[in-house]
């Protein structure tokens, strides 16, 4: 089986969710006998192997611009993937939906990851959700199949485009830090810091977690991975909260401090709201993290509700009451750090996400087209265990 993979930065280039996709699920697939094709940005690259552990890499041009630089490369990238008998196109992101278009035409069959509710992000108002909703419903019509990584975004997807898809979790790999020393540049101790990890930006919630954690009494600290690659209002307003306990470390692309930033937290703050399953949530999991998590469809399913994490409701109050008791209740974190590696070793390991992809290649690859969309208009999941 031949597959092809569009819509990434490419391999092995790490950056976020897609690519640390793409990381994992290809040399898997690679192992169980599938060769894949991974397309990249040229330009991110400065060698360019033809083959990098067993990887076939296709090294394609792109415009330089934020809003174009994907497009045009999926563009090119596709241009040139109709002419490789690929069995399967898998692409992901949802703004590469349009491309179906040209696949359909080539009779080239395909799938495509669609990821999150891309046209809610506030990050994309106006102009730019509009083309996310677009693009994404015309994912829906061109694609053979859909893959949504939770169910309750397969409900999403029946509901606002009338489109059933095979649900396919993220993964996430369990750790643990054997480094307790990574964490001193920070001055910080172990369990008398919260954490958060995420981009500064209107989605993940940051300044209501921060505002609720300000307003609250507790002598611990509160960290916070990440920022923006661009001047932000926004962001800056979130840096400029007057609050000694608050740390604001920007990007940590070192994994060993990021391990440990995890491992040795009190408890993990997730206010990522418009995802479906979250990377950052599971590797809270995976590390062994007490999580207190925004109260939303999709974390309940990760969380299986409250088994596995504290849930509070956006607004600050809410937040506020959540520290008190977690700090006068102690026992309550312990318990959840014992128990949260368990969800991601049953659900959301990586060996499980690439079998159901080959599972899922395998039926694309023997079925025709017409029974593919037979997927689509079904309102029953499909089944890939």
């Amino acid at each position: 089986m031949k597959v092809a993979i569009i819509g990434s930065r490419g391999y092995p280039y790490v950056y976020s969710g897609y690519e640390t996709f793409v990381s994992e699920v290809a040399p898997r697939l690679n192992e169980a006998g599938v060769e894949v094709h991974v397309y990249c940005h040229k330009n991110l690259f400065g060698s360019k192997p033809k083959v990098f552990n067993n990887i076939f890499l296709h090294y394609i041009p792109s415009i330089p611009s934020k809003s174009l630089s994907q497009l045009s490369n999926s563009l090119l990238g596709t241009l040139h993937a109709i002419f490789c008998r690929y069995d399967v196109i898998l692409y992901v992101n949802s703004a590469n939906g349009l491309f179906g278009i040209i696949t359909t035409i080539a009779g080239v069959k395909t799938a495509i990851n669609v990821d999150g509710l891309e046209w809610l992000r506030p990050k994309w108002k106006g102009l730019g959700s509009k083309v996310f909703y677009f693009t994404s419903k015309m994912a829906t019509r061109w694609m053979d199949v859909i893959i949504t990584d939770a169910e309750a975004m397969r409900v999403v997807y029946l509901e606002e485009f009338q489109t059933n898809s095979a649900v396919i979790a993220y993964g996430a790999n369990v750790k643990e830090s054997k480094n307790k020393g990574a964490i001193d540049k920070w001055n910080l101790i172990q369990n008398e810091y919260y954490l958060i990890v995420g981009r500064l930006i209107p989605d993940n919630n940051a300044d209501l977690i921060i505002h609720g954690f300000t307003q609250s009494n507790s002598t611990k600290k509160l960290v916070v991975v990440g920022d923006v690659p661009y001047n932000d209002a926004y962001a800056v307003n979130i840096k400029n909260v007057n609050d000694e306990r608050v740390i604001f470390t920007g990007y940590i692309t070192d994994a060993v401090e990021l391990t440990a930033l995890y491992h040795n937290s009190f408890a993990y703050f997730h206010g990522h709201e418009f995802g479906g399953t979250n990377p950052t949530l599971l590797k809270a999991l995976a590390y062994g993290c007490c999580i207190i998590a925004i109260d939303i469809v999709f974390t309940r399913e990760v969380l299986l509700g409250e088994e596995h994490g504290l849930l509070f409701a956006k607004d600050s109050s809410s937040i506020v009451r959540m520290i008190a008791y977690i700090e006068q209740n102690t026992e309550v974190v312990n318990v959840f750090k014992s128990k949260s590696r368990e969800r991601v070793l049953k659900n959301y390991t990586w060996e499980k996400i690439a079998n159901q992809y080959y599972t899922l290649f395998e039926l694309i690859s023997s079925q025709k087209t017409g029974e593919l969309k037979k997927i689509k208009t079904s309102k029953f999941p499909v089944n890939l265990i």
